[in-house]
């Protein structure tokens, strides 16, 4: 993680049903995600790139305790 990292990545985190979906365990968002992270790399979509950076999760990850609030 990066000391000045700005505002978090709200969308990707609480906002998009397939990543939000995907990491609650529903198997058709999780294909979904891993089709989106097969075309775009392994940090996803910009939504799921800007997580990976704030919190060096991958979108397909839930966030360590430590990093939840």
């Amino acid at each position: 993680m990066v000391e000045n990292k700005g505002k978090p990545p709200i969308f990707c985190e609480k906002l998009c049903v397939v990543c939000k979906g995907a990491r609650a365990g529903n198997s058709v968002c999780k294909s979904i995600q891993n089709l989106e992270l097969k075309i775009f790399g392994k940090n996803g979509c910009i939504w799921g790139a800007a997580r990976t950076k704030y919190y060096g999760v991958t979108p397909d990850k839930k966030l360590p305790e430590r990093l939840r609030k």
